[in-house]
């Protein structure tokens, strides 16, 4: 499954290298309560065809209206704002003084396909890719980058006098993985469920007779022994790592390799008793404390789960948690 960010760029790359009026559109400030974060996407073409979103559905019916009217940009950019007063808020069902600005971009005939078939492929790599767009010319340059940059919008969002520059520079890079150690039922809920929450799913476990039983559309499996495999797919900062298997000689193995990468997150499966005992065994295999310290076990919320579907909840109900403290503390790199 791709992330959000990559469906929408890949749907608009197909519209415009069939030559079909597109737009994409970018949520670049919100005040208040929003519905989507910065940095929201959505794309649209002329037969009123649509990709991602920008809120719960009024913004989207907006656009289609003003589709329809043919009142969207048709060679430059524009910026949108929603939300401006409170008779808008209402019409809209906005949040009570919420309000966004989006930028609306054009792409007639096959306008910056090169740039957007390259972008499309950087995240088919797991790579990351800049984009800067001149909102008085609607010119776009793209730049490969190695971190994630916070979007920015650069000048006077109200100024359109065409002195005025202004340009929005914002970074697409890969989404969120979930390394699981452990072809076991809980991974099978945790691989549905941590699907729809946009992360990419590999399920790791050398015992063939247990992947060959193991079924989830989607996720990728890897019979590598488990320390072997974090080196290879699990070693990035946008990782989190989870052992399931209750058998020490598969999670311990993973373990051992998976506290020293730079995984966001590193957790294992078991009550308070296995987990001390785990911890011992781990700090035989030449670990230092605070990579040992690093282990989130017994893993997920305390919400008192207990079958497979509720302990899956409880994880990632956790990560939910720290994956949202770590995109709003995320640096921002020029």
């Amino acid at each position: 499954m791709e992330n959000a960010d990559q469906q929408v760029l890949k749907r608009l790359t197909t519209w415009v290298e069939a030559g079909q009026m597109s737009w994409l559109c970018t949520v670049v400030k919100t005040w208040g309560s929003s519905p989507r974060p910065v940095g929201s996407l959505l794309c649209c073409n002329d037969e009123g065809h649509i990709s991602g979103s920008l809120s719960g559905g009024c913004i989207e019916e907006d656009l289609l209206d003003k589709l329809q009217q043919g009142a969207l940009a048709q060679q430059t950019p524009e910026v949108l704002v929603y939300g401006a007063t409170a008779e808008e808020s209402d019409r809209l069902g906005l949040p009570c003084g919420g309000q966004l600005h989006v930028v609306i971009e054009p792409f007639p005939g096959q306008k910056s396909l090169k740039q957007l078939q390259h972008m499309v492929k950087r995240l088919q790599t797991r790579d990351y890719v800049e984009r800067k767009v001149d909102i008085a010319t609607g010119d776009m340059t793209i730049e490969d980058k190695e971190r994630f940059s916070r979007l920015q919008f650069i000048g006077d969002f109200d100024n359109t006098d065409i002195a005025n520059e202004r340009f929005l520079v914002q970074t697409y890079g890969p989404r969120h993985q979930l390394f699981l150690i452990g072809a076991v039922q809980v991974s099978m809920y945790l691989a549905e469920m941590a699907q729809a929450l946009d992360y990419h799913v590999v399920v790791c476990d050398p015992r063939e007779n247990m992947i060959e039983q193991w079924k989830v559309e989607g996720v990728q499996l890897v019979t590598d022994m488990p320390d072997d495999a974090v080196r290879k797919y699990a070693n990035d900062p946008l990782t989190a790592i989870i052992a399931l298997t209750h058998d020490p000689r598969v999670d311990d193995m993973g373990l051992m390799e998976a506290l020293k990468t730079d995984a966001f997150f590193v957790g294992a499966l078991g009550s308070q008793r296995t987990s001390a005992s785990r911890r011992e065994r781990l700090a035989q295999l030449d670990l230092s404390e605070d990579e040992i310290s690093r282990l989130d076990a017994p893993v997920g919320l305390s919400i008192g789960s207990k079958t497979p579907a509720e302990i899956a909840i409880a994880i990632l109900a956790q990560l939910t948690a720290l994956r949202s403290d770590l995109k709003s503390s995320r640096p921002e790199v020029t």
